[in-house]
């Protein structure tokens, strides 16, 4: 499945679905906060009324050409400064055993923006923990933002559904634009990228639909982004504190051999029934205990 989306100015929309319909076997259909969507056997092409414009499916490339369009270099993207104001979104817990995965959404415009830089927020993975929280504070002050912390209880119940980590993953990302779009009107967001582009575009209902989606590697050199990989990391550090302190084991973060131990530990306290309670059951860690 290819995915092309780009803003593209409103006036070419008329053109574009011309040329479309003169080179391919296509339907057009109504849609919902679009001027249009073409359905081809090959493509889904629809421009919204926002100017952005997508085109999805098993073969893209014909229309792009038709279109004088092209996937542009991801590699380059990781240069290229996103246009203020925009959302970005990150998750933290994703690669630990013990704990919940955590997805953060912050919208960052010229205002916040310098005073996040001035705080020195960046990637959570170059920050000590007490300095992460402190500045997790700060940015739930200064920004609309959204948390969407998923207990591992509910996280395995998920998973069960999904069957798909990323998949998940899309899903918690679409859900926290989504809720920092019903607090102020933004047409762009970004995050990082964990796998096929058209996941998180399939799992963004009406508000997101209207948005301007990029996901790039690495992220986290974008402020938003960095802001809200320091949110998602804050808040499972703070849930891994509460866990501690609740079952009273200690829980450490990553997945390894000090891990394992641990887990064995939870299972002679608790019995091996609970375990689900605490950490991700589709680790290999623990098929292994």
């Amino acid at each position: 499945m290819g995915t092309f989306s780009e803003k593209i100015d409103k006036s070419k929309q008329e053109e574009y679905k011309t040329r479309i319909l003169e080179n391919f076997e296509a339907i057009v259909n109504p849609k919902q906060y679009a001027f249009w969507e073409i359905k081809h056997p090959d493509f889904t092409a629809t421009f919204y009324n926002s100017s952005k414009f997508v085109v999805q499916g098993r073969s893209i490339d014909g229309v792009l050409q038709v279109l004088g369009l092209e996937i542009k270099d991801k590699s380059a993207d990781i240069i290229e400064e996103i246009s203020v104001p925009h959302i970005g979104t990150d998750e933290s817990g994703k690669g630990d055993f013990f704990g919940p995965l955590v997805v953060a959404g912050v919208f960052v415009d010229n205002e916040n923006k310098e005073y996040f830089e001035k705080l020195g927020i960046r990637d959570s993975k170059t920050l000590k923990d007490n300095v992460m929280i402190n500045m997790a504070l700060e940015i739930q002050k200064r920004a609309p933002f959204s948390v969407v912390a998923i207990s591992n209880s509910k996280y395995n119940e998920l998973y069960k559904k999904f069957k798909n980590l990323n998949k998940l993953l899309a899903w918690a990302h679409a859900t926290v634009i989504e809720n920092i779009l019903a607090k102020v009107s933004c047409d762009t967001a970004l995050s990082d990228k964990f796998g096929d582009e058209s996941l998180i575009l399939n799992a963004l209902k009406t508000r997101g639909k209207q948005i301007m989606l990029e996901q790039r590697c690495r992220a986290e050199n974008d402020i938003a982004v960095a802001a809200a990989s320091v949110l998602a990391r804050a808040t499972f550090v703070n849930k891994m504190t509460s866990l501690e302190r609740f079952y009273g084991l200690e829980f450490s973060k990553g997945c390894n051999s000090i891990v394992k131990v641990q887990a064995e530990k939870f299972v002679q306290k608790y019995g091996k029934e609970r375990l689900s309670e605490v950490c991700k059951c589709h680790f290999k860690t623990f098929s292994e205990i």
